[in-house]
């Protein structure tokens, strides 16, 4: 989240009336991420107080949104803890504020766990293929946009600003990747709706009879259809690795692991290829850190991600193939 598009209480006002969830109270623009522009909206309604979050869009277009949105809407009436757009009188979930679209969803509670433990890793696991499963029937399709095709697009842009040793490995892995893609297994692997960018950062959790519960899966505008085994290693490489380093961490792996495959076991091409997507994630968010490190848009409160954490953690993944071999997948 950053503050590209500021807003006003008196243009909020105007939507919060419009969708019939009371008086706003307080507006705060909210400093984590880096794609929207973000802000935490309190209202009231009689006696009682209400929390929610208003997204003004940046990139994304009228035409792209609905797959977003109605995605979270089709998971939280599943009963998954995911933010739930609010739509208007004509059921629009899509409006406009300072001439971007926008959208309003509820505040999820709790907080964001950013040391996991196993046990937060084994509930993220099973959160990850409960919504796996659950977007099987989702109606609407729409590609990861920044997926394989978006990768060949960027590296040449960012390719300047790299030294002879980063040039070789993006190059390289670049190559592996749009091999891999052309492979029969990789054809055969199975697709839906997957989060893309599932990070410690976009869960809450909250504690219950002193154990971790998970309370909320958020930020789902990377969302595409594409494999849920890229899913599954973009948790990976961000769950169970050590941040310092980039090194792999097998105690919460295999806790992450156990817990997906308990509710949706991995198809042998799954297994076959996780090494591969454990390094194709490495790499998107390489690339799309690079871009955004080098190739910044002006915002208040942005905090852009360091890109050479995700060069490690590709290095990492290259280096340590057979990391996995040994759990129970």
């Amino acid at each position: 989240m950053a503050v590209y598009t500021e807003v006003s209480p008196k243009e909020a006002r105007v939507l919060l009336r419009q969708l019939k969830l009371g008086e706003l109270k307080t507006l705060k623009g909210c400093a984590g991420g880096i794609e929207n522009t973000n802000y935490f909206v309190t209202t009231q309604v009689a006696e009682s107080t209400h929390e929610y979050v208003l997204t003004l869009f940046e990139r994304l277009t009228h035409e792209q949104l609905p797959f977003y949105l109605r995605l979270m809407k089709h998971l939280a009436e599943q009963g998954l803890p995911v933010p739930n757009p609010t739509a208007n009188a004509r059921g629009d979930l899509v409006f406009e504020v300072k001439g971007k679209p926008a959208a309003v969803v509820n505040k999820l509670r709790g907080q964001s766990e950013l040391s996991p433990t196993p046990a937060h890793c084994a509930a993220m696991g099973t959160m990850l293929a409960k919504m796996h499963l659950a977007g099987r029937d989702f109606p609407l399709s729409q590609p990861n946009l920044r997926g394989l095709t978006w990768w060949n697009e960027t590296v040449p842009v960012v390719l300047p600003h790299l030294n002879a040793a980063q040039t070789a490995l993006i190059q390289s892995e670049l190559a592996y990747q749009n091999h891999t893609a052309a492979s029969a297994a990789y054809a055969a692997l199975p697709r839906g709706p997957i989060h893309a960018d599932l990070f410690r950062d976009n869960v809450m959790f909250d504690t219950a009879q002193g154990e971790p519960e998970l309370t909320g899966v958020f930020d789902f505008y990377f969302a595409g259809i594409d494999t849920w085994v890229f899913d599954l290693a973009v948790c990976l490489n961000d769950w169970c690795i050590h941040l310092e380093t980039g090194v792999h961490d097998p105690e919460r792996a295999q806790s992450f692991l156990g817990a997906y495959t308990a509710v949706r076991p991995l198809k042998r091409e799954e297994r076959d290829l996780l090494p591969a997507m454990l390094r194709a994630g490495a790499l998107r968010f390489w690339i799309s850190r690079l871009w955004d490190f080098y190739l910044p848009r002006e915002a208040s409160m942005l905090q852009a991600h360091d890109p050479s954490h995700f060069e490690r953690v590709l290095r990492e993944r290259v280096n340590h193939p057979n990391l996995l071999s040994t759990m129970t997948v």
